[in-house]
């Protein structure tokens, strides 16, 4: 019936508009466009400081007490020294530039100063340095039509409430001028973030990792600032000097302290008028007026609210039919010659409808045959869409490298089928449609939900964010890589799906956690006895030993931190997350790569060459070597400046013989010192800042397996064995494991010798 009706429709709109035209040929046409100018001051108040127009309850420093609200925010204070006249929030001493006051939206836009941090060679220029703050006794900023915002290669800034009830910050790193953006604000060369409710102070400062000295050349200083949302649009430039010193923020008033419910039990001070609704501020406190619908002007003033004549504007306020005005409303009039009513803007239903009967007779033949054009049409388009989803399924398994896969698998043997390929049907159920409920974990190259098989088998399921299609071959290599390695310390890759948009990866699901939940919860940190967190160590640098060294085709797997190290009920370690890892060719030892990691765990030699070696894998194990010792972050901003690097702070402690003092109290408490720093002095020796001067992982493993060795053997304790016998039983008890490691190893990658091609880089 809807399709007879919009027929008929169509057809009484046509006539309506034949009989309109005649009406304008054949007489005149009445219309209303008046305007009326509305006072938005008390009469006898200057409404104007320069080009700033000021609507009561705002009012000039130099007029009656009258002309403006008895709040000081309320008082503008305008300086006639300047041409034209500069208006100022409360006193220009306060350097609080005026640029609009909204009585409808309630806002007011004011200027304040940009905050900037420089450098030069010598190091920090403080004469051009400038760490601004604010402080509002009303109006709060605007938080959602304002960003916090941050520019800078080099560059923490810092956020703080002047009241000091919370901290927050924005980071922004590059090492190249190349990988900025013109227009981008996500991070690299500049980055934004929200500001809280019911701010009224803020303090300004910041924090440079290495005094700008690599970005010197095209961004000498930082700058942040708070500004209007779309008021600042980032430019490369920006980096060498930004634009301007001051910034556009959104304030928000509103009146007193009180809720409309409150503000009306006393009439006397009641600030809104007739004609008028009252809301209660949602930052801030206080209440605002707003004239209601139909009616404009101010709300703050007597009378103030006037009705608005909505014929005078029939493109606002179109009318089909003859358009009346009525206060607060106008309504539409059918022409002579129709029946039913005038349609306004926005409005169903059949409107103004012609007389004659024989047209709707006529419009109900049309409207069957419609009806039955239409389900047929129906009927073919579900059934184009259903063959276009098999079709477009075909396209992404083939996109995704589905038949080489499939190939690769047949060549291989029957353990390399294990790698199985799974339906798209099939993990949308297995996670419920990808519920947020599922979700177990979120990266930077995907979301990990937890996902149920038909075969009771639990199961993590990774959905990666973005796929290079020139990089398909080396995904389906990794896939198969990874399906062959059968390292009891590694989660073992179950298979994939390659029918989406990007492909999907199916791992066994670890039920324990990540070591970092089991580090840095207090709850958890006291069960991890100073042997499990030793051979957790120990296992965590076995898998890298093998990846280095025993894989058929060298990978580096260029994440490593807590996160990815994932614990089963044993506490057995499983590394994770091979989504940044890189396959090394046989005749290279270093590979030339986009700078990608986690802060705190990334090697400063390859963030400042892009030279990607093993022992980039050794800087960040000997970071997970002094958060296992510590139980500290590798990076935190709530420490003291000196302490926010846990590598830095570690190697200090050492140099200063203060390891005692910053060891986890679990493991103090135990009594294996000699073991800790052993350890420590393990993790100093792979946190070199010079790549050559750190062990290989293979060395690593070995010392802490001989460590492990060493305090298990039956004559560590109660006998008493020379120092130079210890060292030689240590290198003969690791060898013999790092032997039989490697013989093992080679059983399970030399099937993979002819097959193995680099992982993807990113975007999985």
């Amino acid at each position: 019936m809807e399709r007879v009706e919009g027929r008929t429709m169509a057809i009484h709109e046509f006539l309506l508009k034949v009989l309109v035209l005649g009406i304008i040929i054949s007489g005149p046409y009445h219309s209303h466009a008046a305007e009326t100018d509305y006072s938005i001051t008390k009469p006898g108040c200057q409404s104007s400081c320069g080009n700033l127009l000021i609507p009561y309850p705002f009012g000039l420093s130099d007029s009656t007490s009258d002309c403006h609200f008895n709040l000081p925010s309320f008082i503008v204070d305008c300086d006639y020294s300047t041409d034209p006249p500069t208006p100022y929030m409360e006193n220009k001493g306060s350097n609080l530039q005026i640029s609009g006051i909204s009585v409808e939206d309630h806002e007011m836009r004011i200027s304040h100063w940009v905050g900037q941090d420089c450098f030069n060679s010598s190091g920090y220029d403080e004469s051009s340095s400038f760490y601004p703050w604010l402080t509002l006794a009303k109006f709060p900023i605007s938080s959602t039509k304002n960003k916090f915002t941050v520019v800078g290669c080099d560059t923490l800034a810092y956020f703080q409430d002047g009241g000091e009830k919370f901290t927050f910050g924005c980071v922004s790193l590059c090492s190249n001028i190349t990988n900025v953006s013109n227009g981008s604000c996500s991070g690299i060369g500049c980055c934004e973030t929200s500001i809280p409710t019911d701010s009224l102070n803020y303090q300004i400062s910041f924090q440079s990792f290495y005094n700008h000295t690599y970005v010197l050349d095209f961004n000498p200083c930082s700058y942040a600032f708070v500004a209007e949302i779309g008021s600042y649009n980032f430019s490369v430039g920006d980096l060498k000097q930004i634009k301007s010193d001051r910034s556009t923020l959104l304030l928000e008033w509103a009146i007193g302290d009180q809720t409309c419910e409150d503000a009306r039990k006393n009439p006397a001070s009641y600030m809104c008028t007739d004609n008028t609704k009252c809301t209660d501020a949602k930052d801030g406190s206080g209440y605002k007026c707003t004239c209601l619908e139909g009616y404009q002007g101010n709300p703050y003033l007597a009378n103030g609210c006037h009705d608005i004549d909505e014929c005078a504007d029939p493109e606002k306020y179109p009318c089909e039919g003859e358009c009346n005005n009525i206060e607060g409303n106008y309504t539409c009039l059918c022409p002579k010659g129709y029946h039913g009513y005038g349609k306004k803007g926005g409005e169903d239903g059949q409107g103004c409808v012609a007389n004659p009967s024989y047209l709707m007779k006529i419009s109900v033949g049309v409207a069957v045959g419609i009806i039955v054009l239409l389900l047929s049409i129906g009927l073919l388009y579900f059934g184009y869409k259903k063959r276009e989803l098999i079709r477009l399924k075909e396209q992404y398994f083939k996109q995704n490298g589905g038949l080489l896969l499939q190939q690769r698998l047949h060549e291989h043997d029957r353990t390399t089928k294990d790698a199985k390929i799974f339906g798209a049907e099939e993990l949308e159920k297995a996670t419920d449609n990808y519920d947020e409920s599922k979700i177990v974990g979120q990266g930077g190259y995907g979301t990990v939900y937890k996902g149920l098989l038909p075969n009771n088998m639990v199961v993590a399921i990774k959905k990666s964010k973005v796929v290079d299609q020139g990089q398909i071959e080396q995904f389906i290599n990794e896939v198969i890589v990874l399906s062959q390695i059968n390292h009891r310390n590694v989660v073992k890759l179950l298979g994939c799906c390659l029918e989406t948009e990007v492909p999907l990866l199916v791992y066994e699901f670890i039920n324990n956690g990540t070591l970092f939940d089991h580090i840095h919860n207090p709850n958890k940190s006291s069960k991890l006895s100073w042997e499990i967190r030793l051979r957790i160590a120990s296992e965590t640098a076995g898998v890298l030993s093998y990846l280095h060294s025993a894989a058929s085709t060298p990978i580096i797997h260029r994440d490593v931190k807590l996160a990815n190290i994932l614990l089963d009920a044993g506490y057995t370690a499983k590394v994770s997350d091979f989504g940044a890892s890189r396959l090394v060719p046989l005749d290279q030892t270093q590979l030339s790569t986009m700078v990608q990691g986690t802060l705190g765990y990334l090697d400063p030699e390859y963030f400042h060459t892009s030279q990607l070696t093993e022992k980039s894998d050794v800087y960040s194990f000997g970071v997970v070597l002094a958060e296992l010792l510590t139980g500290k972050k590798a990076l935190s901003f709530d420490r003291p400046e000196e302490e926010r690097s846990l590598a830095t702070y570690f190697l200090s402690s050492l140099k200063n013989d203060k390891l005692l003092q910053i060891v986890e109290e679990v493991i103090a408490y135990e009594g294996n010192n000699e073991q800790v720093r052993e350890v420590a002095n393990l993790a100093k020796r792979c946190l070199e800042i010079k790549g050559e001067g750190r062990p290989t992982m293979k060395e690593v493993a070995m010392e802490l397996e001989g460590l492990r060795a060493m305090a298990n053997h039956p004559w560590v304790n109660g006998i008493d064995v020379n120092p130079e016998e210890t060292i030689h039983l240590l290198r003969e008890k690791t060898n013999v494991y790092m032997d039989s490691v490697a013989s093992t190893s080679t059983g399970c990658t030399d099937s993979m010798k002819n097959h193995v091609m680099p992982l993807v880089s990113s975007g999985r």
